[in-house]
């Protein structure tokens, strides 16, 4: 009796946890990088996207991302509307295409556990954004 409570306890719990993933996930996303190197001490790159599930999202819906190795945050700036920013150096600023790889909690601690064992671990992202980014003068 014990047990079957239990399991289905889990199974809820289980099934709670998988409805709160974004299924098959659409994304809109716009970008913004600095072009003038001479006034500025950081290049920034800013993008911006709404993010567009099958399924509802809880208004908590936390998001990460991933550029070339660094993590950072999506910051939540509107429903279903997400910003992810970083700067760089002049010196270190590089042009092309910068991917952006965003991930739910989820996917989140799946890369951090596969990066424990192996810090070249890769783990499909929920999306990835492109951000182009021309150099700066």
């Amino acid at each position: 009796m014990v047990t079957k409570y239990l399991l289905t306890i889990f199974a809820l719990a289980i099934s709670g946890s998988l409805g709160d993933s974004c299924q098959n996930p659409k994304v809109e996303a716009a970008y913004f990088t600095s072009l003038d190197a001479t006034v500025v001490t950081q290049i920034a790159y800013i993008t911006e996207f709404t993010l567009k599930c099958d399924n509802p999202l809880p208004e908590n819906y936390a998001l990460y991302a991933e550029v070339e190795g660094k993590p950072l945050t999506a910051a939540r700036i509107g429903e279903n509307k997400y910003q992810v920013s970083w700067t760089e150096e002049p010196s270190k600023a590089r042009s092309g295409v910068h991917e952006i790889h965003v991930m739910d909690e989820e996917g989140w601690a799946s890369l951090r556990r596969a990066r424990r064992s192996d810090p070249a671990a890769a783990v499909a992202p929920l999306l990835a954004i492109q951000l182009q980014h021309p150099g700066s003068k």
